[in-house]
């Protein structure tokens, strides 16, 4: 069974930064594209970024183009979104998604085989 375990969650202040993480298990990691999305209270879940299962085609959204950075560490089976320049209406919670074999991660959700619990990114102005 694939799991995926969110971190690096917290309250900051905009312009800040935070780092989230997400650990894989149960999978053969390298095989998976991986995506984050993020819901804010009352909204649906939007896509942020996604990269490929070999490390490339990154793709992001508009909001946070130049600001958010997605990056994998296949040996570590985890993927990373370090965000900076962060600003109160990336409040939100941030969930991390695998789909398998996919060279270019999709932008969809319902692509997605596999979700994480969330983890609460909380931007004070």
């Amino acid at each position: 069974q694939v799991q995926l375990v969110e971190s690096g969650g917290g309250l900051v202040q905009a312009g800040g930064s935070l780092r989230l993480s997400c650990a894989a298990s149960g999978c053969t990691f390298s095989y998976y594209a991986m995506g984050w999305f993020r819901q804010a209270p009352g909204k649906e879940r939007e896509f942020v970024a996604v990269i490929g299962w070999s490390g490339g085609r990154l793709v992001y959204a508009d909001s946070v183009k130049g600001r958010f950075t997605i990056s994998r560490d296949n040996a570590k089976n985890t993927v990373y979104l370090q965000m900076n320049s962060l600003k109160p209406e990336d409040t939100a919670v941030y969930y991390c998604a695998a789909v398998y074999g996919r060279i270019v991660g999709p932008s969809g959700e319902s692509e997605y085989d596999y979700w994480g619990q969330g983890t609460q990114v909380t931007v004070s102005s």
